[in-house]
Parts: structure tokens; sequence; C-alpha cells
């Protein structure tokens, strides 16, 4: 007879994502899914014909284990363009399935079984489920609406002998909060006094539409200590390839390659090869058009739910709009979006779902906008019943 239950009791309680259940909903009542993180149209031709070409070109098999060369050759050149970063194309970025990956395989590879992780809350819901696949443990820093400011103060009092990490994102989701520099500047001293490694997410490093992003390990004394992970997904509009990366010094490199090597071994060869001509070949007038096109989809999902009377907190970057329903008087956003679909033909995700402190999460919902104006507008019209 089989030891029941199957799942291991470091994962127990993380159950099926959150966009798993609010998808099957939207699916059941036909709604619009206005939670779900990712774009309703493709990215550039140009980019999808370099898949094909790549395909024709027969590159069908295998892909080399740290990633084809060339897409990390423009992965180092696409550092150095924007953020004056240097990094070896040979030991220092591997290329993995997705920013998912790579952030699994950082954690698993430097974590021992009850070593600490502090990040911050609201998160990813992946963070907590790494950590717990690596038998650490996360302490949690609560970010605060509406400025989702950080307390050094209260940062450092989360650092304890055990500490291994820093994990943090910027552009934040779900907050959309962009870490200004005297925040990461706070950050890297902590890293550096309590000899902290730090995971950087920056995944929407080219959607921000107030601010600047500024990579970690741009901060003085960061560089050495800091696996900077991200992806072609957001940038690009093709989150379904799954093509990311991790850059860090040679030794953190080889550590998260070792781990790498197990989980997938190597991406998906064609869309490595495309990824590669669609990071070298984007200019400045894509990257402008990619944020203004987003910033009029920031402005209308958030004038429309600020119109049906939701209280927002307007995104400085990323994909994503936090509202507080307790302005429209409602209390529980758990609630509230299982509801949804059905009251309204509306999707939405509740921010609940990422936070540990469910109490400060309670009232707080997320909507996407890496939508279609249309799409955005006939949902946001829908959600007018609310105001009944």
């Amino acid at each position: 007879m089989s030891r029941l239950p199957y799942l291991s009791s470091r994962l127990q309680g993380f159950g099926t994502t959150i966009f798993t259940t609010m998808t099957v909903l939207a699916q059941k009542h036909d709604a619009i899914n206005l939670g779900q993180g990712f774009p309703d149209f493709d990215g550039p031709d140009f980019i999808k014909e370099a898949a094909h070409a790549a395909i024709d070109a027969g590159h069908n098999q295998y892909a080399p284990m740290p990633g084809v060369l060339r897409l990390r050759e423009a992965i180092a050149r696409h550092q150095e363009r924007f953020y004056d970063l240097s990094y070896d194309p040979g030991t220092e970025i591997v290329v993995t399935t997705g920013a998912t990956e790579a952030l699994a395989a950082a954690v698993i590879a430097l974590c021992e079984v009850g070593d600490e992780v502090v990040m911050f809350e609201p998160f990813y819901d992946s963070y907590r489920a790494v950590i717990a696949m690596a038998g650490a443990v996360p302490k949690l820093y609560t970010l605060e609406p509406p400025d989702f400011a950080v307390d050094p103060e209260k940062l450092e009092a989360l650092i304890t002998p055990k500490t291994r990490l820093m994990l943090i994102n910027s552009p934040h989701n779900p907050t959309g909060h962009v870490l200004a520099r005297e925040d990461l500047a706070v950050i890297a001293r902590l890293c550096e006094k309590h000899d902290l490694l730090a995971i950087s997410d920056e995944v929407y490093e080219h959607l921000v539409y107030e601010g600047e992003h500024v990579p970690l390990a741009t901060i003085d004394g960061m560089r050495e200590r800091t696996l900077t992970i991200s992806s072609t997904g957001k940038t690009f509009s093709f989150t379904g390839w799954k093509v990311g990366w991790c850059c860090a010094p040679p030794a953190l490199t080889s550590a998260v390659t070792t781990v790498h090597q197990f989980l997938t071994f190597s991406g998906a060869t064609p869309f490595q090869h495309a990824m590669a001509d669609a990071l070298d070949q984007a200019d400045d007038a894509y990257y402008a058009s990619f944020v203004a096109e987003y910033a009029s989809r920031r402005k209308l999902l958030c004038d429309s739910l600020e119109r049906v009377g939701l209280e927002v907190h307007r995104p400085q970057g990323s994909y994503f709009v936090l509202a507080d329903i307790r302005s429209i008087g409602e209390e529980d956003g758990v609630e509230f979006c299982n509801t949804l679909p059905a009251r309204a033909g509306v999707a939405a995700i509740p921010a609940a779902a990422f936070y540990t402190n469910k109490n400060a999460g309670r009232p707080l919902v997320r909507f996407a906008f890496c939508k279609s104006a249309d799409v955005i507008e006939r949902g946001t019209a829908r959600l007018a019943v609310l105001q009944s």
C-alpha cells in the first residue's frame, strides 16, 4: 500500500494556481479574462518569421545546455546596450525555459534546507513554491499601498544568521511598483552587510511608465552577488515561447546551470534562434512604441476602473493594476473574483493569492492591461453592473 498523501509535505497547501482557477471560471461563464497576465495578441511578425526560418534551417534538435550561443551573445549585447553591464556569454549567461525556470534553478542551487529567503509580498506565486521545493524558508516584507515603500529598518529586521538570499522583483508583479535607486541602494547595503546573494527578477524591465528601471546589478557592490533574471516573453509578447535567462558571475551561473541541466536541460531551439534575432534587431523605435502602446492600455484600464467606482493604484510598470474593492462596498477579493465571472462576465485575480498576510491583500484585486483596447473596453463596460 502507498503512503498518502502523494504530494511532498514541502508542497502541501499549494494546490492549483489561482490563474488556472480563474481561467476555468472565465471559460465556464464566457467571461472576458482581465486577470491572467498574457497578451491576447502576437508580437512582431519579424520574430515569427525568424522562428520559421530557424525551423526551416534545421535548428530542431537539442540546443546546447547553457543555450544557443548566438542568443547568449545577443543577451550580453542587450545588457551592455541598456545598462552598461558586461557579461561573458560563455561563462556568465544561461538560457532557461522562461524566467520561472531560471528562478527555480537559482533558488534550488543556492539554498540549503533551512536557509531563509527575504522577499516582498505580494509576490508572484511561484516564488514561495520554489523556496519550498528547496526546503528553504521565506521571510516576508509586506509592501503596503498606496506607495509600496521599503522601510530599511523593517527590512533589515527580517535578516537572521540563516538568511541566504534576497529576492526582489522590479517592476513588480502585482503592484506595478518600480524600485527607486534609493531603495535598491538600501537592498545593496543590506546584502553586503549580511553577506547575502540577491536574485533580481526583471522580466518587466522594458515596461516602465513612471521613473526608470535600474537593475540591481548596476548598484555598487552588487554585480558580483546578483543573479539577474529576465525573459523575452514580456518584451516581445511571445509568452508561450518560454525563453528566459539568468546573468551572473561564473560561480553563480555554474551553480544555476547544474540545476538547469537536470530540470529541463535546454529550451526550444528554434525559438532561441528567433529571440536572438529579436534582441539584435529591435531598435529604439520598437521599444519606444512598445512602451507607448502599453502606457495607453494602462490609462484605458485605470480610467475605466475608476469610472465604475474602484480605487485604483496606478502602476509605474508591468502589466497589472491593483484595485481596492472597498470603494464599491466590497470587502473580500477572493469572494469578489469568484463571483465576478457570473455577475459581470469578467475575470480578475484576487490579490490575496499573492500574500501570506491574507488581511493585507483581502480587499485588493489584480486586473491586467496586456490586452487589446477592444477587450479592455468591452470588459470594463461589463463592470458597470457593479454600480447598481
